[in-house]
């Protein structure tokens, strides 16, 4: 599928900012599955200095300056992507092997993923996260069986409420309140498949949506949206990530 995406971030500042530091992450990645055509990073007013550099997961970071006074800023990111359809594996380990292997043994192989099993800021490993992905995680059940009850559990018993929460509410709050955004879904969810020692990783990106039949798509229409990425460990040192969609 060939995708062009326009992002555009508007501030109109109340008072006049006398200086600025950014740093942006709208260059999407190289993957196996996606290839990136064009790209195209537009700032007004123009930066006095700007630079790209690769973090650790192979994100794109821009940061730029704007060492004046402004009273708004503009960045548009204009991407063409190429993308094929991800294949999910038809079969998986229990969900037990894979907690085990992403624990340290002396002289093991070491896999990368492990690290996505630990706590993190904002996916604390509690206790509540453990008791309420339970009811998924049955002893022996296959991975991939249990993520995706799981996951249309929390589809099913939370109520997608926009003003329930903020980009704040810690994901302990969210799953007390059975309730949220996106953002608060892929929270818990990631809380709960931590808490059981399992390796996921928050993902961000763009929910394209179908427009009615005989209608044209709306520019706007589609928006932000965040989801899980659960890693599936098949034999020392291999595996893939597969997503999974909460809201």
């Amino acid at each position: 599928m060939l995708l062009r995406v326009v992002h555009e971030t508007a501030y109109d500042y109340v008072t006049m900012v006398r200086t600025a530091h950014h740093m942006a992450h709208l260059k999407p990645a190289e993957t196996a599955r996606q290839r990136l055509l064009s790209h195209q990073l537009r700032i007004e007013p123009q930066p006095a200095r700007r630079g790209d550099s690769v973090d650790v997961f192979g994100n794109t970071r821009s940061f730029f300056s704007l060492p004046y006074a402004h009273d708004g800023l503009r960045v548009v990111a204009d991407s063409v992507v190429s993308t094929t359809p991800a294949q999910a594996p038809e079969a998986s380990p229990p969900w037990q092997e894979v907690a085990e292997r992403m624990r340290y043994h002396r002289a093991s192989h070491y896999d990368a993923a492990a690290e996505f099993a630990f706590a993190s800021p904002y996916v604390p490993r509690d206790a509540a996260f453990a008791a309420y992905a339970q009811p998924s995680f049955a002893e022996g059940r296959p991975l991939l069986a249990a993520a995706r009850d799981l996951m249309q559990r929390i589809h099913a018993e939370f109520e997608y409420a926009p003003a329930a929460t903020d980009v704040n509410t810690p994901a302990l709050e969210a799953l007390a309140l059975r309730r949220g955004v996106c953002q608060d879904l892929a929270h818990v969810m990631l809380g709960c498949l931590r808490s059981l020692r399992l390796p996921a990783r928050y993902v961000s990106g763009y929910l394209m949506t179908d427009p009615p039949p005989g209608q044209p798509r709306l520019v706007g229409s589609d928006a932000a949206h965040a989801w899980v990425s659960l890693y599936v460990a098949r034999g020392e040192g291999g595996g893939c990530w597969v997503g999974l969609d909460p809201t």
